[in-house]
């Protein structure tokens, strides 16, 4: 790199000879002005206003101009006469501790480089001694024809140096701070420490001029003939916060989304806080007797008949069985004697004639509708009712 000024910095009595280099460069696109009828470049001449004539460089001095538009001429031969120890040295006046230092006086930046090797010794003591101390050093040092104040530090293994404004140059904050009295609430206070937890911290390597990334794209197209395509317009920031709660619970989120994260809180609205991609387990519901049993009562004879049709068997002597509920009792509770007078009782009603029909239906609803106990009580009922059929038709 280029050094832009050749001196010393001053350290008590040792003198350590350096290279000053600029240490940050200007990446912004520059434009020229064009006429627009023909494309000509527009030039700035330097003419004098009393003959009006165009004025060369070597013909143009230097003037302070007074308050009532007197012009007092300066030489550089005046400025020479001066006394300016700092022309070519970095006086260093204080070493104190970084954050005395406000970052509103910090200006341009440079690198400080050992200006041979009879310099390199005092220059790695001086980098090592603000090291150890973890101090800045303050210092005077004359730049383009003024004093000016500076601040070294260390970087990596190089001692840099910032450029500060003199104190007096820094304007006091007046009438720039809200007026009147503003309360802000814990609630929006702790949503504003989320939002600056989300958004974390950056790598600032990783940060880059988008705009001038455009302004390069839009050049390179136009000089090779392509249609220029107007840019998407992101959403416009500017509209008034109504919600400021709701401003800020909404900048979260999408930083949150922008990270490729996920709010907790949000995944387990309405889950009960299950993890996303956990599905519920569906079990099946079991139908019961009592169900099982309003079915039946509800179907129509044709249905009840087909039923009956499923539920008997024939034996080997050519008898038709019926399990009126059978399978139904054994689940429900164990045999019974009463159980087994029913089945006798409506084996003797099918034999006598049309009676048969009611007596399958009756016993199987009374086997689904009623337990064990139920079924024995029925079947004592069922007995009696055949033994006064016998007396009647006696």
């Amino acid at each position: 790199m280029r050094s832009i000024w050749n001196g010393a910095i001053s350290f008590g009595l040792v003198s350590i000879p350096i290279k000053l280099v600029n240490a940050t460069e200007n990446h912004a696109i520059h434009f020229r002005q064009i006429h627009l009828a023909d494309g000509g470049r527009i030039r700035y001449r330097k003419v004098c206003e009393l003959d009006e004539e165009e004025v060369s460089g070597g013909e143009i001095g230097k003037a302070y101009e007074d308050a009532d538009g007197t012009m007092i001429p300066i030489t550089d031969e005046d400025l020479a006469q001066l006394p300016l120890p700092t022309a070519k040295t970095i006086e260093i006046v204080a070493f104190v501790p970084a954050d005395q230092i406000d970052p509103l006086q910090m200006d341009a930046a440079y690198y400080l480089s050992a200006n041979g090797v009879p310099a390199a010794k005092p220059y790695t003591l001086l980098r090592e001694a603000l090291k150890r101390s973890n101090k800045v050093a303050v210092a005077k040092y004359a730049l383009r024809g003024r004093e000016r104040l500076g601040m070294l530090r260390v970087v990596d293994d190089v001692i840099a140096m910032h450029g500060l404004l003199w104190p007096d140059e820094i304007r006091a904050p007046e009438g720039v701070a809200p007026e009147g009295d503003v309360t802000v609430r814990d609630a929006e206070l702790d949503l504003a420490d989320a939002l600056m937890d989300t958004l974390g911290e950056v790598d600032m390597d990783s940060l880059h001029d988008d705009y001038r990334e455009a302004v390069e794209e839009l050049i390179a197209a136009k000089a090779s003939g392509e249609e220029v395509r107007p840019a998407e317009s992101g959403e416009g920031g500017g509209g008034k916060v109504i919600d400021l709660i709701a401003a800020l619970e909404s900048s979260v989120l999408a930083a949150k989304k922008s990270r490729g994260e996920q709010d907790a809180a949000a995944d387990g609205e309405g889950d009960g806080g299950a993890d996303e991609g956990d599905m519920a387990e569906v079990h099946p519901i079991r139908k019961t007797s009592s169900g099982a049993s309003g079915k039946s009562s509800a179907k129509t004879s044709g249905s009840a008949a087909k039923t009956a049709k499923k539920t008997t068997r024939r034996t080997p002597t050519g008898k038709t069985v019926t399990r009126s509920g059978g399978s139904a009792a054994k689940k429900s509770a164990p045999k019974s004697t009463g159980t087994k007078k029913s089945t006798s009782t409506a084996k003797k009603s099918s034999g006598s004639g049309g009676r048969g029909g009611s007596g399958v239906s009756g016993g199987r609803s009374a086997a689904k509708k009623t337990t064990a106990k139920k079924s024995a009580s029925s079947g004592g009922t069922a007995k009696k009712t055949a033994s006064s059929r016998k007396r009647a038709s006696a």
